[in-house]
C-alpha cells in the first residue's frame, strides 16, 4: 500500500492562488487566505492589509483602475517549512492609453495550514529571495 502525502504542495496551490488572480475571481483567491491572513504591501509604500475583506479591496481598487491587467509567474521556489518566494510580472494599461506599465516583484508567501498567513510583496528580488530565506530558517 502506497502512502500518500497530506502536506500540500505548496508550489502548485501558490500556482492556482496566482491564476485565481489573473482572472480575478476574487472568490476563488480568497479562498488560500484565512480570517488572519495578512497582504504586505509596506515594501512598495502600500500599506499592509489585514482579513479577507481588506485584501479584496485590495485586489478590486489596484486592478479597477486599468483597462487591462495582466500578470505572468516566472519563478515559484517552496523553501520550506511553509514558505515560497514567487517572481512575477504585472503587466497593465491605463483607460484611454495604448501603452503599458510594467512592474517586476516578488511574493514571498508563508503557508500555515494550507492557507497564506502572509504575503509580502517586494520590488527588490534579492530582498525577497533573502527574507524568504530567513524566514524558511526562523521556521525549522
Amino acid at each position: 500500500m502506497s502512502e500518500e502525502s497530506t502536506t500540500p504542495d505548496l508550489v502548485e496551490l501558490t500556482r492556482r492562488a496566482y491564476e485565481y488572480a489573473s482572472d480575478r475571481n476574487w472568490d476563488a483567491l480568497l479562498s488560500f487566505y484565512g480570517a488572519d491572513s495578512v497582504w504586505d504591501m509596506s515594501p512598495l509604500g502600500l500599506g499592509t492589509y489585514e482579513g479577507p475583506a481588506a485584501i479584496r479591496r485590495f485586489f478590486e481598487e489596484w486592478t479597477g483602475s486599468y483597462d487591462k491587467w495582466e500578470q505572468e509567474l516566472e519563478e515559484i521556489l517552496d523553501l520550506g517549512n511553509g514558505v515560497v518566494v514567487s517572481v512575477l510580472r504585472q503587466n497593465a494599461r491605463l483607460p484611454g492609453s495604448t501603452g503599458y506599465v510594467s512592474l517586476l516583484y516578488a511574493g514571498v508567501l508563508v503557508w500555515r495550514e494550507g492557507l497564506i498567513a502572509r504575503l509580502t510583496n517586494y520590488t527588490d528580488i534579492d530582498k525577497a529571495r533573502a527574507a524568504a530565506e530567513r524566514f524558511a530558517q526562523e521556521r525549522e
